[in-house]
């Protein structure tokens, strides 16, 4: 019977967390990694100003020596930012932040999904921002297909013990990357791609229903607004980030 949990038989599919990236990567040619809030929102906003992005999964000791062996700047929590260190994974900031070419953006969530599909597939970080650009890439290079099956990684979030919670956020950016992809050729979705894509065309103002949501909220009170602001900006980005040789940089 095989592994029902890839969603064999089906050109576009969706999972959650890097769990469901880990099941899905082996059996996908590429992977599309959505956390809307804020890792993949930020790597767009990172490359629009022409950086290359390399994740990382935590921010620790090992991440410090990781930046300098590539020759990066390391970015802080959001709190942290200061002049000397402006660089965070807050999209927001990263946009006031000078130019500096090699971030490295830690996050647990989509840097740790990006860690985990980068063995053997291709890698594509996706927004709200970017998710049309990202599809008719795909589609462009023939991916979503039977014989080319795209897996869209929804990150979500963390409750406290660390298990994941399903974010509405990640929800709509999957679904409008594969509601953009399947009007662009994509073809077979799988019912988890389906409804992914149902939520997004159901949903007429994705900013509007992110901005409430429980993660919009936390972001909001914690004094970080602003970043929900911008990673509901929806398709406003052409940027196409595939990770090469570790680092996120644009497509072509």
């Amino acid at each position: 019977m095989g592994d029902v949990f890839v969603q064999a038989g089906h050109g576009v599919r969706v999972e959650w967390g890097p769990a469901g990236a880990e099941r899905l990567a082996g059996d996908v040619a590429c992977l599309v990694v959505v956390d809307v809030l804020s890792f993949t929102t930020s790597v767009t906003v990172a490359i629009e100003a022409g950086t290359q992005v390399f994740p990382y999964r935590w921010r620790d000791e090992s991440a410090v020596g990781f930046a300098e062996q590539v020759g990066a700047a390391l970015a802080v929590g959001r709190r942290a930012v200061t002049e000397a260190s402006p660089w965070s994974l807050s999209p927001a900031a990263l946009r006031r932040a000078p130019f500096t070419p090699r971030p490295v953006l830690p996050s647990p969530k989509g840097s740790a999904i990006a860690a985990t599909a980068a063995v053997g597939s291709t890698v594509v970080a996706a927004a709200l921002r970017n998710a049309t650009a990202v599809a008719r890439w795909l589609a462009a290079h023939g991916l979503g297909t039977n014989d080319q099956p795209v897996g869209v990684i929804a990150a979500g979030e963390h409750w406290p013990d660390g298990s994941l919670r399903p974010a509405l956020e990640d929800l709509l950016g999957a679904g409008g990357v594969v509601a953009a992809l399947l009007k662009c050729g994509g073809e077979a979705p799988s019912p988890e791609a389906a409804m992914a894509a149902a939520a997004f065309a159901g949903t007429p103002d994705p900013g509007a229903a992110v901005a409430p949501s429980s993660s919009g909220r936390e972001l909001g009170a914690a004094g970080f607004a602003d970043d929900v602001a911008v990673a509901t900006e929806l398709d406003v980005s052409q940027v196409v980030p595939v990770l090469t040789n570790g680092a996120f940089v644009g497509a072509g």
